[in-house]
């Protein structure tokens, strides 16, 4: 159809979810077809259970999410802490950008803390040239044209901050992505390191309030940090007013968007 692909890459299954939800719900809500893909299966939680009981939980809970957000998962067999940008692993990533028909691929920047985090972003850049080299692969069609690579917001300095080209308003999609992120219970509800702890499983409604409340935080700081590219892009009046909002850096590899193409890849804009 005529309708956008999109694949976003996070390192574990929980990461391509909370970095992109909000803008995946927005694209899924006007017919786009979004692939969230976990690049490792997370085994390596200190949650109970054997490694593979972990990852089963965990690929269980982000196919529960992407229920809700109304897109696809997928969870590659890669163990928690193991992935390299290796051959074998991008050859796999061009398989996955290619059988989605991806028009647009998103992941981490290089600039991160897990090193599960710096091999998603590796695997993107070295896979952008040759998803459309016919002779690599070839098992898999190459693509027509190369996609559009964006990375994911991050507070990292070194070498270089993050700096955004595209802002996503989240206000109408805010409630559905706590909806999905509600059901990654394990990562939402479950990580005690001494600060938080969140309500009981036995009060669901005190669980949703408090992620919300976490959340909004979050996102609302988004927002205002990167306010004037919102106003830039939604017009002073309705950028003023956002609350909430997901932002993407374009990676120098892939291809080179202008502004218009942006907006026609992020179709929420009415200027």
């Amino acid at each position: 159809d005529d309708k956008l692909r999109i694949v976003v890459f996070g390192g574990h299954p929980d990461d391509a979810e909370y970095k992109a939800g909000g803008t995946a719900v927005k694209w899924a809500s006007l017919g786009h077809h979004v692939l969230l893909v976990s690049a490792t299966n997370g085994d390596l939680s200190d949650r109970p259970g054997t490694r593979e009981e972990i990852a089963a939980r965990r690929k269980a809970e982000v196919e529960a999410c992407a229920e809700k957000l109304g897109v696809t998962a997928r969870v590659l067999d890669i163990s928690d802490g193991a992935l390299v940008p290796d051959l074998e692993t991008r050859e796999l990533f061009v398989r996955v950008m290619r059988e989605w028909r991806a028009d647009v691929v998103i992941g981490h920047r290089a600039s991160d803390y897990h090193p599960d985090h710096r091999a998603v972003a590796q695997l993107m850049q070295d896979s952008s040239f040759l998803v459309t080299a016919r002779r690599f692969c070839p098992e898999v069609p190459a693509l027509e044209s190369m996609p559009v690579f964006l990375f994911t917001s991050d507070k990292f300095t070194t070498p270089r901050p993050f700096e955004p080209d595209i802002a996503v308003a989240l206000d109408d999609a805010f409630d559905q992505k706590m909806d999905g992120l509600h059901e990654i219970v394990s990562q939402v509800y479950e990580r005690d390191r001494g600060k938080v702890v969140a309500p009981p499983a036995s009060d669901d409604a005190a669980r949703r309030f408090w992620s919300k409340q976490r959340w909004a935080g979050m996102q609302s700081r988004e927002a205002d940090t990167y306010r004037e590219l919102l106003i830039e892009l939604y017009g002073e009046e309705q950028g003023k007013a956002v609350k909430y909002a997901e932002t993407f850096e374009v990676s120098e590899y892939g291809r080179q968007p202008t502004l218009e193409e942006l907006k026609r890849l992020f179709p929420f804009y009415s200027n």
